[in-house]
């Protein structure tokens, strides 16, 4: 019989049993992992793999036709010489995050434009400070780069707050009601200028690397906050400390870094009107994302029984 490996943190006997009958049904055997160690030991008999195994133990999986990652970001398993063929089959989780991250971005977004990186450390001195003035989400100018299911779903939820929103991406082309407008990236500093947020929802590619550079912090206006939710590679990080510290830009909110975990003496830490998170926004830690990943990972491997490439394939080229 054909064989699945499943090794993934948030599995529970709900998602044992949807996997398992979906698997049956297709002619497919499942065995569970609760540790990496384990899964590596026998690895070299799946023919599909459902999580985020460690690159280096690729080689080892001989019968390896699919590896499905649970993650929506794969960059670790782009190079080629960590496969044991060339033609294995990526595919991601992109779709299942949209929902917490989209939260997240709007719960940073609030936070700084109501000032409470302000209050928080007011308040932790024991002083009963009053700030003024704050600003809203409704009437700003929203800048999202990546426009995605991450950004498709942030769009929504400010749409719906009132903000103006204007979409930048490789095609310039998305198709949402959302969106305001949509740009292709090679018109990104035209849309840097009327900023009231740059939210950055991008994967770890070549082309996005350093993608905001120091040049383009300083398109920004003095107003704009820049919250980053896809990789910390995609900006001058240096520059970007630099604005927040003389005060050229008004904040920012980081969940992605460079490096992870950001060292205890790094200037970040106590830059002016930050949000620093712990590359937490997305992850397992919401019942629907769970949900999601779980429901798409049997989506795809039924069009994988059937001689179909997976809904959520990734270009091993393209890096998504």
């Amino acid at each position: 019989m054909r064989e699945i490996g499943v090794c993934v943190g948030f599995m529970n006997g709900s998602y044992r049993r949807t996997i398992t009958e979906t698997a049956a049904r297709l002619g497919f055997s499942v065995t569970f992992h609760d540790s990496e160690q384990v899964l590596a030991g026998e690895i070299e008999q799946y023919e599909v793999l459902f999580g985020h195994p460690a690159p280096g133990l690729l080689k080892k999986a001989d019968k390896l036709r699919w590896l499905c990652s649970d993650f929506a970001g794969v960059e670790k398993y782009l190079p080629e010489e960590i496969w044991p063929r060339p033609d294995c089959l990526l595919s991601n989780a992109s779709g299942a995050y949209g929902t917490t991250i989209s939260e997240h971005i709007v719960m940073v977004l609030l936070m700084l434009l109501r000032r409470m990186p302000e209050y928080q450390q007011a308040l932790s001195r024991r002083e009963w400070p009053y700030f003024s003035p704050i600003r809203s989400i409704a009437g700003s100018h929203m800048a999202l780069l990546g426009t995605g299911d991450i950004g498709t779903q942030t769009a929504r939820r400010l749409k719906a707050l009132g903000a103006g929103v204007t979409g930048v991406c490789r095609t310039g082309r998305a198709e949402d009601p959302a969106f305001d407008l949509v740009l292709p990236v090679e018109e990104l500093d035209r849309v840097l200028p009327e900023a009231d947020a740059l939210i950055m929802a991008l994967p770890a590619t070549a082309g996005t690397e350093g993608i905001l550079s120091r040049q383009r912090i300083g398109l920004l206006p003095e107003r704009a906050l820049v919250v980053n939710v896809g990789r910390g590679s995609a900006i001058d990080q240096e520059a970007l400390v630099e604005a927040l510290q003389t005060g050229r830009l008004a904040g920012a909110a980081l969940d992605v870094m460079t490096p992870e975990p950001l060292p205890g003496d790094h200037p970040l830490w106590s830059c002016p009107n930050v949000i620093l998170t712990p590359h937490v926004s997305g992850n397992m830690s919401l019942e629907r994302t769970c949900a999601l990943d779980v429901e798409m990972f049997c989506r795809d491997l039924e069009r994988y029984a059937g001689g179909l490439l997976p809904e959520h394939l990734v270009d091993r080229v393209r890096g998504y």
